[in-house]
């Protein structure tokens, strides 16, 4: 893809809530670019590249590079930073200048080159194109490009031809065959069109564009039952994807659906959606972001590169840049509901927590029975402390649970037992986590907390210490787990044995004030006062939970005394340890 793909932005910092990334409060203004020189101007792009704030990394390069015009590695920085950025038309003009330097640039090619096609300016697409090619995925995308380039020109024959041309990876056949199909299907070549849908489909029925594709052309060309067939194929697959349900309401209704693109842009839009969604669960974040933003430059509501563009920033921590692309997912389309239940989990991470659960409050109400949206809404109102609340959720869930998906309806219970039990309704906490394990007998995230919370009340002692050593055995290096052993040797009286566990759960999680208070507890009750005090200082440093704090500092203050010694630890144990979110 020439040098530029080196420059991409590529490492990435974790968003805590305690440092939010909304880069629209980040953006630089015309004031700030003025004041910069290019030396700032590049080290602030620089920055921003590493943020992953691609428009702010775009306009700190563009604001170097008027200041330092004949800087080449600046104008190829701008240029990367453009296309990440979605802003093509800014694009457009720094690879024009850097192919008057360098017209081997592939990069800037490929771009020159869809630009050529959105305008219908076909015959300089291709020879654009065509001159990007290199490697495996950047031939592939070429090729196709290159093919519905031809097809705009008013020669599908061309085009489908240059496609079959194309020789490579095993892997290749699949895309050929469906582009191919495609570029038939809109030249009024039905029949041919039918046959490489066909055979696409036999090369990978789980594809979803394939089976939408060969399914649409059965609507039209054989009968809808045939179409219909195909759907539920892949439904059996992955149940009730959006496009799937709605493509076998059509087909049962006897409609004959249109093809799946429209036009040579459409076409062009839907292999670079296509590969740039594969690369994106592949790990190839920086070409995949290239290809995506140049597919929503040719079809700006594409929903599927709209739900892979935003999985592609979640994948790389920046929820700020997804939610403002799932606002981007149209209305009309069935995908809306998918795009809104993510945005508010964004939203949640974002802590803008009262429009997620108003999102998720509305999608509920238009489907009391969707589940998605009512774990979605639960969670986030249980990670949030609203106990009560998500308690209710997770009740309007468990009312509309399908019969028989013991194991999946398993984590109902134990979710809504945690709200119950943070809301000191134990009776109900107890018997929705019984009711887990009895969905799920094995379950190391109920078997710890259920057996932890019997122990920490004084009761069911022995069954309790089996049940957290189950869930140790199971996960012997997740350091909650290993410290709610620990903290059960401790409430029970074995010191030196809560010593050893608590010491493992620190190497594990050294960081968790818990933990480390834990610890300390337990340092105090075998005598190693100085260890004691030490593990309660580095617990007050980590920022305990506001009311854990005072008791903590009573403890470096005054050692274990009658006042302190029922430690606090254990209720901050069962919210930051046993709901940790990953149970079920």
């Amino acid at each position: 893809m020439g040098s530029a793909m080196a420059t991409v932005p590529g490492a990435v910092r974790a968003q805590t809530p305690d440092h939010p990334s909304d880069t629209a409060a980040q953006f630089p203004t015309r004031n700030d670019l003025k004041a910069l020189t290019t030396s700032g101007s590049y080290l602030a792009a620089r920055h921003a590249s590493v943020e992953r704030d691609a428009a702010s990394a775009a306009a700190f390069y563009r604001s170097a590079l008027r200041t330092d015009p004949k800087n080449n590695e600046l104008l190829d920085r701008a240029f990367i930073s453009s296309v990440a950025d979605g802003d093509i038309d800014e694009a457009v003009k720094l690879a024009e200048r850097i192919l008057t330097i360098d017209k081997t640039n592939r990069v800037a090619r490929l771009v020159v080159g869809v630009h050529d096609l959105k305008f219908k300016k076909y015959a300089t697409a291709q020879t654009n194109i065509n001159q990007s090619i290199r490697g495996p995925i950047t031939d592939l995308v070429a090729t196709l490009l290159s093919g519905w380039a031809a097809y705009g020109a008013g020669d599908a024959k061309g085009g489908v031809a240059t496609i079959d041309k194309l020789a490579g990876p095993e892997w290749y056949p699949l895309f050929k065959d469906l582009h191919a199909g495609m570029i038939l299907e809109l030249a009024g070549k039905e029949k041919d069109a039918g046959t490489r849908f066909e055979r696409a489909y036999k090369l990978d029925d789980s594809m979803l564009r394939v089976t939408e594709a060969y399914a649409r052309w059965l609507s039209r060309n054989k009968d809808s039952a045939a179409a219909t067939t195909v759907y539920q194929a892949f439904d059996k697959k992955l149940a009730r994807h959006p496009l799937i349900v709605e493509g076998l309401r059509d087909t049962k209704a006897g409609k004959k659906m249109p093809p799946l693109v429209d036009s040579a842009q459409a076409g062009a839009a839907e292999a670079l959606y296509g590969i740039g969604a594969t690369l994106t669960r592949r790990g190839g974040e920086d070409l995949a972001l290239v290809y995506l933003q140049l597919s929503l430059y040719l079809q700006p509501t594409h929903p599927l590169a709209l739900l892979s563009l935003a999985d592609l920033y979640e994948s790389v921590k920046r929820p700020q840049m997804a939610i403002k692309v799932y606002e981007r997912v149209p209305s009309s389309s069935p995908l809306k509901r998918n795009a809104q239940i993510q945005l508010a989990i964004d939203l949640d991470s974002a802590d803008r927590t009262d429009e997620a659960i108003k999102i998720l409050k509305g999608v509920t109400t238009e489907d009391p029975k969707d589940l998605e949206a009512i774990m979605a809404l639960g969670n986030i109102e249980r990670g949030r402390k609203k106990f009560g609340e998500c308690g209710a959720t997770y009740s309007q869930g468990v009312d509309v649970l399908p019969a028989g998906n013991d194991k999946a309806n398993s984590v109902w219970y134990y979710y809504r037992g945690i709200c119950e039990e943070r809301s000191k309704q134990w009776g109900k906490a107890e018997a929705d986590m019984k009711k887990a394990l009895e969905l799920q007998p094995d379950q190391p995230h109920v078997l710890n907390y259920l057996g932890y919370s019997w122990i920490d009340q004084g009761i069911n002692l022995d069954e309790g210490m089996k049940m957290i050593k189950r869930a140790v055995e199971q996960r012997p290096d997740d350091g909650y787990i290993v410290d709610s052993l620990g903290w059960a040797y401790y409430r029970i009286g074995n010191y030196e044995d809560a010593v050893k566990n608590l010491e493992r759960a620190i190497d594990l999680k050294p960081e968790d004030p818990t933990i480390n208070d834990h610890l300390g507890d337990a340092y105090w009750r075998v005598g190693r006062t100085l260890e004691a005090k030490f593990q309660w200082a580095h617990a007050r440093d980590l920022k305990p939970e506001a009311d854990e704090l005072p008791k903590i500092e009573a403890k470096i203050a005054n050692g274990m005394t009658d006042d302190n010694s029922n430690s606090s630890a254990a209720q901050a144990e069962k919210e930051k340890k046993k709901d940790d979110g990953k149970g079920g």
